[in-house]
């Protein structure tokens, strides 16, 4: 996903929300490792590209937090 729309998203959202969305990525992560793992993954970029949408939640959250 597209870093500045990922952000924009997720600017909207609530931290339940997010929240929610972090578990959904992790989730994601697994199974994404998993097929690493059994070797059926064809895009090892995306397990790149799942840590970082994780990270920038954990910083959107973050920020909220401090803001508060």
């Amino acid at each position: 996903m597209k870093t500045k729309n990922f952000v924009q998203e997720l600017n909207g959202l609530t931290t339940d929300e997010m929240l929610a969305k972090e578990k959904e990525l992790k989730d994601q992560l697994f199974n994404l490792r998993f097929q690493l793992a059994t070797g059926q993954l064809e895009n090892t970029a995306s397990l790149k590209q799942v840590r970082k949408d994780i990270a920038r939640i954990k910083t959107v959250i973050r920020q909220q937090e401090l803001n508060k």
